[in-house]
């Protein structure tokens, strides 16, 4: 195991982003985000229950829910697996978030507070072209000019990126680095250049979690890595390959089960039913029946 923690699991991405003696951190990152656009002060963490949740989001999406000073609210999330329908379940969320902030009466006159939306990739966007950043606005077909600035989108694409340690020029691109390549470095970059790096430094090291914080983030390692092992079974053809020349009847039945397991396995992670029968070769029928 590294020196630092894995900012990929729920516990790592937490520790670094969502506590409340850690929110200087979160704040550097969005301001290095929104540099030239806007300069937070403070953050406060709003209950994310607050949010609709699904069950095929556990394990596979962590969430943080913040509101800023002036009353912008910001939905951070790590995502370590495409999803069918992703672009929509983004709009989805955003969309609920600014809703919510409708009242009762006559007096409210949609004074709606800007809601954003900052969605860590640990994959490549489908039907986008690869980027670090994708950043979506309301604005204009035509002309281009923002109609609105209550809704936006910013996608962090981390597989795009691939500037080394001496090549990152702003505090974003610091930011993206040391997240990438966390659970690899044996040191902390940046700290001379910055302090919050050295203050994240003491939060991500390892030796320096407490019993409970390491039975915590032992377990939601297992989790990651149980997520890429299924994933990435499912992927491989290999398996797959006997069954369509015909193998024989009990070498058949084995094979049978194991993509029952599998399937049952990417259930539970909430891969859609027709990936999961491209994957497992079983029929939809049989993958509704497990």
């Amino acid at each position: 195991m590294g020196k630092f923690i894995n900012p990929f699991t729920d516990v790592g991405f937490k520790k670094i982003f969502g506590q409340e003696i850690t929110k200087d951190l979160l704040i550097d990152f969005l301001n290095g985000l929104l540099v030239n656009e806007k300069s937070i002060t403070d953050i406060t963490f709003l209950d994310k229950e607050l949010l609709p949740e699904y069950m095929g989001d556990r394990g596979v999406i962590y969430d943080i829910y913040c509101t800023t000073e002036s009353g912008e609210q910001f939905i951070v999330e790590m995502q370590n697996k495409q999803q069918t329908n992703f672009k929509e379940r983004a709009l989805f969320y955003l969309s609920h978030t600014v809703a919510r902030q409708g009242e009762r009466g006559a007096h409210w006159q949609f004074d709606l507070k800007a809601v954003y939306g900052v969605f860590f990739l640990n994959f490549c966007l489908a039907d986008a072209p690869h980027k670090l950043r994708t950043d979506v606005v309301l604005a204009d077909r035509d002309t281009h000019e923002t109609f609105s600035d209550k809704l936006r989108f910013i996608f962090i694409e981390l597989p795009s990126f691939h500037k080394e340690e001496s090549e990152c020029e702003t505090d974003f691109e610091r930011w993206i680095y040391v997240l990438k390549n966390m659970d690899t470095l044996k040191r902390m970059p940046f700290k001379a250049r910055k302090s919050v790096f050295e203050k994240l430094e003491k939060i991500v090291d390892i030796a320096s979690l407490t019993k409970e914080e390491r039975m915590k983030y032992d377990e939601s390692i297992k989790v990651f890595r149980d997520q890429l092992a299924t994933i990435s079974f499912a992927e491989e053809k290999g398996w797959r390959k006997g069954l369509e020349r015909g193998m024989e009847e009990g070498l058949e039945k084995g094979m049978k089960e194991k993509s029952r397991e599998i399937a049952r396995n990417l259930k539970k992670l909430g891969v859609p039913t027709d990936t999961i029968s491209q994957a497992s070769g079983l029929s939809v029928e049989e993958i509704e029946n497990i």
